[in-house]
């Protein structure tokens, strides 16, 4: 005759941890669609909820930058010390500046916000080809439109 056999003692439920905070969080930008997604620190890859893409997460106390690219528009971020950074979008090469080498002024024209390298003596706008006057000349050097 079988013996019956006792069923395994089920485990206690673990406890419920809620999701780590902001300061438990990095973000990063989409490899598919350049959004932004946050993902907990400790992460390897992180899969996009609107393209299903998986980006790779930089090794821990790697320290990131964003800019803006000159050709799209779009935001990009990139390992900081890198002198340049290809768009995946347009291809545009920008020149990735240390914060200590940029500064900033509001287009004359359209008034978005503008990054140029110190010791530059214009900025042209990308979104409305408007060139503004920078530094000591400012004041005294017309600024001018383009139609390019």
């Amino acid at each position: 005759m079988p013996v019956p056999l006792a069923p395994y003692p089920t485990p206690p439920p673990a406890p419920y941890t809620p999701p780590p905070t902001n300061g438990g969080q990095s973000q990063l930008v989409c490899s598919g669609c350049r959004n932004l997604l946050m993902y907990p620190v400790g992460a390897t890859s992180v899969c996009c909820a609107v393209c299903n893409a998986v980006t790779a997460v930089p090794p821990p106390g790697t320290e990131m930058a964003q800019l803006v690219c000159g050709g799209c528009h779009t935001l990009l971020m990139y390992i900081r010390g890198a002198t340049s950074v290809q768009c995946s979008c347009c291809h545009t090469v920008n020149l990735a500046l240390e914060a200590n080498q940029v500064a900033h002024v509001n287009c004359g024209n359209c008034r978005m916000l503008l990054m140029y390298q110190y010791g530059a003596r214009s900025v042209k706008c990308a979104v409305c080809n408007f060139v503004t006057s920078v530094g000591a000349s400012a004041s005294t050097t017309e600024q001018q439109k383009f139609s390019t």
